[in-house]
């Protein structure tokens, strides 16, 4: 490796590194303002300049490569004396008074008295002992007294609910610019800086905000004060708030969070930089719907129905009546009289209570949670295929791939930080597949666009794979050697050429035949898919479709490859993982097997049930039709997210007892008999498990409202009335002394070994790194992989005279559940306050629909009234809708038609017909 000398000592440096990166990495620190992680380094602002000897000039140190034998330093007198002249400049340039607290007002120049008089400027900055500008100033000791500061012509934009852009304090680093453009990848801030119009002295970052997803990257990017959140303006500066790490509540991606706590409250997130999946990178929600635990609609004691209404309950009153009914329904009517319903966004320590009280205490195995609606089909699929149901894959490859097919995913909108990777690994040369039926935020960075119809999925990827075979191009050896049922698969796939499933899934056949042959030539390639495959009645189907594609590839157990879902809730791994699944206990062990059932029954000190359980649909028709007595709901709201939800409400008015466990009244809680008051997110210590198999730390950070506890306490105390004394206390004694002893997968996760970035099983011991790969070397863990030869079949649902239009269904960037998180986050209703039917501009027109006009959707099975938004995502013939706010909800509409192995529901297809009113 070359050498140089650095402040007269040698280091040696890789070719292609900065002399910043080389200082760094020896431990030298060298002051950088406009220098952003994962951007381009632009100079700009020259703040990090060093003397090279030799040079005439001093040189930007994160825009210079290191050379062999230079001689640099970083902290001579003629390079600080540069730096405070550099800041001296920066401090003039607009409205920095921070520094000004610290002087008698007698030497403020009038310029600064006039500072004070401007908005947002009667107070100290929001940034004031986190401000990057501030630290050097006083570092190399510039005075700001005196100094005449510009703040005429400096634009203040403060009309968007989340960030204030202050102007006045900018010092044109573009920091913004860059992790807007390069992080995020959202074009929402032109580069260069735009002139403002109205502003003719000033260049600023100008926001496109048809383009802005208010992720607040800018934000986090800002080193001064220029850009500040407005709900948290006011409520600490500096070190007042205590920062505690935990994992984010919203999607799959498990991002790293810093919540910043003061006087018991949670007034702001920013992104752990380093912390691992996210890298500093948040989404609005992760960023901005962190205030619904401090609302004042939260439950904060125990409830008991009385006739139509609820009174207050002490605890032991609601515990005891809990016990002794259950208790009573299970001698009057056995242990599979009573369901259970856990919940995918708590952590992994009430899961696994829950199923063991069903199990362990009850003697039931009717326990289930909404991964039934969403990802089921990928523990069932995947399972089959490979032998474990999860994401074989990482996140920390996505920057590295060179192709990416994405499938059925709205990543932009329902992942957002993973799909920041994808179009940034696009943007430095990866190739983007997408197929979809809209051509949603990801196809718009899509170099091929595969626009399918709804439900042809297996179709489509079988003509990929007719392809593939007919002209020699999958990988022979990989098949031969670590598959089973290519015979069986090539004969189905044969009956799929390209123009027959052309016109089956609307792709032409030519685009059929490029995109096999791309993902051919290009190897390995990573293969990622969401709930558009899944939430279909072949679920089960698409998911083993896209395992025989990459399979028949050689990108299975292969770094920058495999098949790799991305999870919908925050821990609907993780509630998969701990067994709240009627066939599994913790860690994928059937309750079949008489050896995992002996195991678990010796270590919870009873015998156990040895059939699966009910799944969820079979749970709410068990309610009316009485083989389902009790229903016991953990934080999900089932009237509002199965389909079909008149159906649902029918059912649960049939139930002869429902108890919920939940945060808010919701439209589920109000068919309960008793309600108990949870603690939610930042309440309580424990556990998540991302889409990756990442479990990290969950810290509790406020202390809950009122009476609310967590939920495995919950749980452990019904149990005690029910004749059980459980020994754990705490949510790391129930994983520590539990999950891990008893699931070979998590064997070697402690807290202990988790405190940072987390673990990614499987970790069979305690000195396992954890396996960011797997499947590595053909390895599947059911031995060889298995090809599956499937036919395609198309919805439950399709269009006819009376509903012409499909209706599918998804996620919207700004909600997650708005009755229990979101829709009571203040800014976030702001920006999406209502539902809307999407529809194509040709569908409008014929109809005489226009922009934000009222209609009724309406299906067999309902109708909403909701605004139509016209856009070009949605393709004639489709309806597009989500289940966000109940008035608008899709899930009046969609059909309850089940994937026959999963019984996941068919959200992604029904039929409609479109209403003016």
């Amino acid at each position: 490796m070359p050498t140089l000398s650095l402040n007269d000592r040698t280091v040696s440096f890789e070719s292609g590194q900065t002399i910043l990166e080389v200082a760094r990495q020896n431990d030298v620190a060298i002051p950088t303002l406009c220098h952003l992680k994962d951007a381009r380094p632009t100079g700009g602002c020259r703040i990090c300049v060093v003397e090279v000897e030799g040079s005439d000039q001093l040189l930007p140190a994160c825009a210079t490569p290191a050379g062999a034998d230079m001689r640099i330093f970083t902290d001579s007198q003629i390079v600080r004396t540069a730096r405070r002249a550099i800041l001296e400049m920066m401090l003039a340039s607009g409205a920095h008074n921070c520094l000004l607290m610290d002087q008698p007002e007698s030497s403020w120049s009038e310029s600064q008295l006039a500072i004070m008089q401007q908005p947002w400027h009667d107070t100290i900055c929001p940034a004031h002992g986190d401000c990057r500008l501030q630290d050097l100033a006083i570092e190399y000791e510039v005075s700001v007294a005196g100094i005449d500061q510009k703040i005429d012509g400096h634009p203040l934009d403060d009309a968007t609910p989340m960030i204030v852009r202050d102007y006045s304090r900018c010092i044109g680093c573009g920091r913004c610019i860059q992790a807007c453009n390069e992080v995020q990848v959202n074009a929402a801030i032109p580069s260069p800086y735009g002139r403002r119009e109205d502003h003719p002295n000033g260049w600023y970052p100008l926001v496109d905000y048809e383009n802005c997803t208010h992720c607040g990257q800018c934000l986090q990017a800002c080193p001064t004060g220029a850009l500040f959140e407005k709900k948290a303006f006011g409520l600490a500066t500096g070190s007042e708030a205590e920062k505690v790490r935990t994992t984010c509540p919203y999607c799959g991606v498990g991002c790293q969070q810093w919540l910043h706590v003061k006087d018991g409250r949670v007034i702001k997130v920013t992104a752990v930089e380093e912390g691992a999946p996210n890298l500093g990178r948040l989404c609005v929600k992760g960023r901005f719907g962190y205030d619904f635990i401090h609302s004042p609609e939260r439950l904060t004691h125990p409830l008991i129905r009385e006739g139509e209404t609820f009174r207050k309950a002490s605890w032991d009153e609601a515990l005891d009546l809990v016990a002794e009914k259950f208790k009573q329904i299970k001698q009057l009517h056995g242990p599979d009289a009573l369901a259970g319903i856990s919940c995918a966004r708590s952590i992994n320590e009430d899961s696994y209570n829950m199923q063991k009280l069903f199990r362990a205490t009850i003697g039931t195995n009717n326990i289930d949670h909404c991964a039934r609606t969403c990802h089921a089909p990928t523990v069932a699929g995947l399972a089959r295929a490979f032998g474990s149901g999860a994401m074989t894959n990482s996140f920390a490859e996505v920057l590295g791939a060179k192709l990416f097919f994405v499938i059925g995913s709205n990543m932009t909108e329902a992942h957002p930080v993973a799909s920041t990777f994808v179009k940034q690994a696009v943007r430095n040369g990866a190739e983007l597949i997408v197929a979809d039926p809209r051509f949603n935020g990801i196809a718009e960075h899509a170099h091929t666009y595969m626009q399918i119809k709804v439900g042809s999925d297996v179709a489509l990827i079988n003509g990929m794979m007719h392809v593939l075979i007919t002209e020699d191009l999958y990988d022979r050896d990989y098949v031969m050697a670590n598959t089973v049922g290519f015979d069986e698969l090539r004969e189905v796939v044969m009956q799929y050429p390209p123009e027959r499933v052309a016109e089956i899934s609307g792709v032409p056949a030519d685009t059929i035949r490029a995109v096999a042959r791309k993902m051919a030539a290009v190897r390995p390639s990573m293969l990622m898919y969401t709930l558009g495959i899944t939430e279909h009645t072949c679920g089960v189907n698409n998911v083993l479709s896209c395992a025989n594609l990459q399979m028949l590839l050689g990108n299975v157990g292969v770094e920058y490859g495999g098949v790799n879902p991305l999870r919908g809730q925050n821990n609907v791994q993780g509630a998969c993982d701990m067994g709240a699944l009627p066939a599994d206990y913790p860690g994928y062990q059937k309750v079949t097997d008489p050896a995992a059932r002996a195991k678990f029954g010796q270590a919870w000190g009873v015998e156990l049930p040895d059939t699966p359980g009910l799944m969820i649909p079979d749970m709410i028709d068990g309610l009316e039709n009485g083989n389902v007595k009790a229903l016991y709901v953990f934080g999900e709201n089932i009237a509002n997210t199965e389909p079909d939800i008149g159906h649902v409400e029918h059912c649960l008015r049939s139930a002869e007892f429902v108890v919920c466990n939940d945060i808010f009244e919701t439209e589920t809680t109000r068919f309960a008999h008793v309600v108990l008051p949870a603690a939610a997110w930042s309440e309580d210590d424990g556990t998540f498990t991302n889409a990756e198999r990442r479990v990290s730390r969950v810290r509790k950070a406020v202390e809950p409202p009122g009476e609310a506890k967590p939920n495995w306490w919950i749980f452990k105390e019904i149990a005690r009335r029910m004749g059980q004394e459980w020994p754990s206390a705490s949510g790391q004694e129930i994983w520590d002394d539990e999950v891990a002893p008893l699931s070979p997968i998590f064997s070697g996760i402690r807290y202990h070994r988790i405190e940072t970035d987390g673990l990614q099983w499987p970790v069979p011991d305690e000195n396992h790194p954890g396996t960011t790969i797997m499947h590595k070397g053909g390895k599947f863990t059911c031995g060889k992989g298995n090809l599956t030869a499937l036919e395609w079949a198309p919805p439950a649902e399709v269009p006819d005279a009376e509903y012409p239009f499909v209706l599918s269904t998804g996620r919207r960037l700004y909600h997650y559940h708005t009755r229990t998180q979101t829709g009571r986050c203040e800014g976030l209703n702001t920006l999406l306050g209502s539902e809307t039917a999407d529809i194509s501009a040709a569908d409008a027109e014929a109809l005489g629909i226009g922009q934000g006009e009222k209609i009724r959707v309406v299906s067999r099975r309902g109708s909403v009234e909701v605004a139509a938004r016209i856009t070009k995502q949605v393709p004639p013939g489709l309806v597009w809708m989500a289940f966000h706010f109940r008035e608008g909800c899709a899930n009046w509409l969609t059909n309850p038609a089940f994937d026959p192995i999963s019984k996941t529901a068919e959200f992604k297809a029904c039929a409609v017909r479109l209403e003016r009113i």
